[in-house]
């Protein structure tokens, strides 16, 4: 699939939001257990992968052309 810069920048920027929000206490005890309402592994890997694309396409960023026939 492919992504415009912005759009990566813009999902990359919700991960992070995503991993501060868990980081600071969206998680509870109960007894010995610990529950959070979200999965830290998966918001990383979502992090790296973001952060992948954005580098990607700041190196090779794609251009739209538009071809405009002539009669």
């Amino acid at each position: 699939m492919s992504w415009t810069i912005d759009t990566a920048k813009t999902h990359l920027e919700s991960w992070l939001k995503a991993e501060l929000a868990v980081s600071t206490g969206q998680s509870y005890r109960i007894g010995s257990r610990e529950l959070r309402r979200a999965d830290l592994n998966e918001i990383r890997k979502q992090i790296l992968f973001w952060s992948r694309e954005v580098k990607k396409l700041e190196k090779n960023p794609r251009r739209v052309r538009r071809i405009v026939p002539i009669d």
